[in-house]
């Protein structure tokens, strides 16, 4: 099924996402976190696609096979682009066909440290244009609330957002933020330009100190002083601050819902413990929803 179509069917749309487990390490490491999060019965799972060459490629084809074929949940697979040729697009592209994976989420992937990609394709908009010309797969993309940290003219990121609807994307995941207003405001931009697809709201529960200096490194969101208070007071509490993040994501996400949002991308960091701790929160509230729809 096209990811498109969920939404169709669902008034609140809810998905995890995965990676695979590094080169270096055994693919069936990863098995268990699907078996578990397939329990929590999501609408589909998304499985990343990090540096680390066709290796990493053919993981990510390996998993999404298994999550659709052996637990019957949707998929989608992450694909990047910026320092591939396009007989390397098309050649994944034909593995995933043959997986019977219908949904990729077209990505540029990070640049190359000497700016040299090597490749066929400079942005996303490339690779989606490139992928609905040479397939019928259902075509994802990335959206940023605040910005992308490159350019965090969010006027600009509006016009991609725009750009990669026309070229072909049908659904969108937000990257990572913790102010529902800045997400409220970025939904409203959304409206204001006449953008359809369906977007989904990506939350990450933080459940250590260390995610978050990473995440300022990569994202870029902005931190809301509630969340701050929290990660000062309990920081030096692990499980404390497990449970205050998990609390602060279900806070997050009951609000988005509450308000409308039509989709809840979950990244899990391989972690099913914690996305059942939050699907347990809001079962309830997400049931209400859907029944509210038929």
């Amino acid at each position: 099924m096209k990811i498109k179509n969920l939404f169709e069917d669902k008034k609140v749309v809810l998905s995890f996402e995965i990676f695979p487990p590094k080169p270096t390490s055994k693919i069936d490491t990863v098995y268990n976190t699907i078996e578990e999060l397939a329990v929590l019965k999501p609408d589909f799972i998304s499985v990343t696609y990090g540096s680390g060459g066709s290796m990493t490629s053919n993981r990510t084809v390996e998993l999404s096979s298994l999550i659709k074929e052996k637990y019957d949940i949707e998929t989608i697979a992450h694909l990047t682009c910026i320092s591939s040729t396009q007989d390397d697009i098309k050649k994944t592209i034909d593995e995933l066909k043959a997986k019977n994976i219908e949904n990729i989420l077209a990505l540029r992937g990070d640049v190359p440290i000497d700016k040299v990609s090597g490749g066929s394709f400079n942005y996303a908009t490339d690779l989606i244009k490139y992928v609905k010309d040479i397939s019928d797969l259902g075509i994802s993309s990335a959206c940023y609330p605040e910005g992308h940290i490159e350019n965090k003219n969010l006027d600009e990121s509006i016009k991609i957002i725009k750009m990669k609807e026309d070229m072909g994307a049908e659904h969108f995941i937000s990257q990572m933020f913790f102010s529902n207003d800045a997400y409220y405001d970025f939904m409203n931009r959304i409206y204001r330009n006449n953008i359809k697809s369906p977007i989904e709201a990506g939350i990450m529960p933080v459940t250590n100190r260390k995610q978050i200096e990473r995440m300022v490194q990569l994202s870029g969101a902005s931190f809301p002083y509630k969340f701050l208070k929290i990660i000062d007071k309990y920081e030096n509490s692990p499980e404390a601050l497990e449970q205050a993040g998990i609390s602060y994501a279900t806070e997050q996400i009951i609000d988005l819902v509450s308000s409308g949002i039509r989709g809840i991308h979950l990244y899990t960091m391989n972690k099913p413990h914690v996305a059942k701790k939050i699907v347990e929160s809001i079962k309830p509230i997400l049931d209400a929803l859907n029944r509210s729809e038929n």
